[in-house]
């Protein structure tokens, strides 16, 4: 018969780590997609050459593991005597992570709008912020809504790592009651259910907005 040596108290002690792992997604999801779309528009709107130092930033951000960032940021705001916390470096390091890839996706939102349809709405007098707001911008979201909600999701998972700042996530929650409850596989389970959990509600709210946009293509 199955027995385990598993308390409420140390599932309390994974919700904790779920909580944290949340938190840390939410604020860099947040603070990343903002900065996304202000890149991803900027890099539309400049073009060419003079968003190649832009561009040149956000794929440095692509290109480097993410825990190389994590280490490096953390070194960096050490040295710079910033005194952040390690919850404010992972959000922060995690957030232009996140910004880099949400730049892509929305300039390829911004790029999927035919120019055609542009310049109409400009012909009828439409100023250019008109233009992003009424025109673009819901045809864009369409077009940029899977990807982003895969990349939601990707973060997530990615802020597991944050566990070599000294936070205690799920993931890290999960390794601390293997070592002292010694049973790797249940508690690694319950930590996958956790994580399952927590995600499907934003994959399927995601294909719930799909299917409600489809009809009005």
């Amino acid at each position: 018969m199955f027995d385990t040596t598993l308390t409420w108290n140390d599932l309390a002690f994974l919700a904790q780590g779920a909580a944290m792992t949340l938190a840390v997604t939410a604020v860099s999801v947040t603070a990343g997609t903002v900065l996304g779309i202000l890149f991803g528009v900027l890099r539309v709107q400049l073009g060419g050459i003079w968003s190649a130092p832009l561009t040149f930033v956000l794929d440095v951000f692509r290109s480097v593991p993410l825990l190389i960032q994590l280490v490096l940021g953390n070194a960096l705001q050490s040295i710079a005597k910033l005194g952040w916390a390690p919850f404010t470096t992972s959000c922060v390091v995690l957030s232009l992570y996140t910004a880099a890839y949400c730049s892509e996706i929305i300039r390829g939102g911004i790029g999927a709008v035919p120019a055609t349809t542009r310049r109409a709405a400009r012909s009828l007098g439409m100023t250019w912020w008109q233009d992003m707001r009424y025109i673009v911008a819901p045809l864009a979201t369409r077009v940029s809504l899977p990807a982003w909600i895969g990349l939601t999701l990707g973060v997530m998972k990615d802020s597991a790592l944050v566990l070599w700042l000294g936070l205690i996530e799920l993931l890290r929650a999960s390794q601390i009651l293997v070592t002292r409850l010694q049973e790797p596989l249940f508690i690694l389970l319950i930590c996958g259910v956790i994580y399952f959990v927590i995600s499907f509600p934003i994959a399927r709210l995601g294909g719930y907005l799909e299917r409600r946009w489809s009809p009005n293509d």
